[in-house]
């Protein structure tokens, strides 16, 4: 009792405010559904918010949406909170792919991507392309509620197959969507970014960052109807200790999904953008960064890319580049793969009841 009075008398003294409770903390990462992870460390709190697509198998609740775990050390989380539902009567009929939670002018926004394969918008070669896109959503805690802004409406054109939109600021302070745009519409998939105003609406035309077919290390897919396409997928930005403009992004490769990184020659939006190759291989991709509370700079990206689990790096900003120090399993416990559902695991038998 003692101690936590003077704890109190402290904080009334500095006017610090103390971090919230977080809740029972039971699941481990091998036990989540972490399909594009990402992490907000929260340094007011103290805590790491993890956020994902909701699963039905995890909260309990079928919606389409966002639900968010928590933790205070990466190893030990919460169960899972639904912070943002996709109300009735929006365009949208699936999705909630890659949400991401960004602190904007005093509010906490959600970019997530959504679609509708009914909403047709024509033809591209072989295959009829419909409506997806990422809309906004605004809150004014990081753990929601989260409602939609513009009514649900994607932020990019919407004749426009984009997802996966990622917040980037510039030095000079100015907001951009970075961005894929989808290879079911353009064959090639392309990595764009669009300039936004201050409320986070487009403000100007797309701009052509470069095409996944620049990668060297790339593999077209070859689709049932034997086009060969190429992928882009999870755009995240960052700016390296020497300023220079790194992406981390994802398509596919000789193993698999692949997480990447690009560097801008630059050194602002526009590039010229060029390929540095390959972080992480093995069905592993759509990763982002973020610090500890301690300032090591850490990756989380999902593994495998069916039955995703996550998995955490402890990287190396190296100026010009970004480098894996190691696998952090003694956080995530993960050795791959670990889901009985995929073949290669000692206990895959193809017969698993739910594979």
């Amino acid at each position: 009792m003692m101690r936590l009075a003077l704890a109190a008398a402290l904080l009334a003294l500095t006017g610090a405010t103390p971090p919230r409770p977080v809740a029972e903390a039971p699941l481990v990462m091998t036990a989540m559904h972490l399909h594009d992870p990402w992490i907000v460390a929260d340094r007011a709190s103290r805590t790491y918010y993890l956020f994902t697509r909701n699963e039905a198998a995890m909260t309990g609740d079928g919606r389409l949406g966002t639900m968010m775990y928590a933790s205070r050390d990466l190893k030990h989380w919460t169960r899972p909170k639904l912070v943002f539902t996709l109300p009735a009567g929006i365009w949208a009929k699936a999705g909630s792919w890659a949400p991401e939670i960004h602190q904007w002018k005093g509010k906490w926004y959600l970019f997530t991507t959504f679609h509708d394969s009914a909403a047709t918008l024509g033809r591209s070669g072989k295959r009829t392309t419909y409506r997806r896109g990422t809309v906004l959503a605004v809150a004014d805690r990081i753990d929601g509620p989260y409602r939609l802004v513009r009514g649900g409406e994607p932020i990019v054109a919407k004749d426009r197959m984009t997802l996966d939109g990622s917040l980037y600021v510039d030095p000079k302070g100015k907001p951009w969507l970075v961005y894929a745009h989808e290879w079911w519409q353009t064959g090639t998939g392309t990595m764009e970014a669009v300039p936004l105003a201050d409320d986070l609406s487009a403000a100007g035309p797309p701009r052509e960052l470069f095409k996944a077919s620049d990668a060297p290390w790339a593999v077209g897919q070859v689709q049932p109807d034997g086009d060969t396409v190429y992928v882009t997928d999870g755009p995240e930005l960052y700016r390296s200790k020497t300023g220079t403009l790194l992406m981390l992004w994802s398509s596919y490769g000789k193993k698999g999904y692949v997480e990447a990184q690009a560097r801008s020659v630059s050194g602002g939006i526009e590039g010229p953008w060029e390929q540095l190759g390959t972080l992480v291989e093995r069905d592993s991709g759509h990763g982002m960064l973020f610090r500890t509370f301690d300032g090591r700079l850490m990756m989380i990206l999902h593994r495998p890319f069916n039955y995703a689990l996550g998995k955490l790096y402890e990287m190396r900003d190296d100026g010009d580049r970004l480098s894996v120090v190691r696998e952090a399993t003694e956080l995530d416990g993960e050795a791959y793969p670990t889901h009985p559902c995929v073949a290669g695991h000692s206990s895959f038998d193809g017969a698993t009841p739910g594979c």
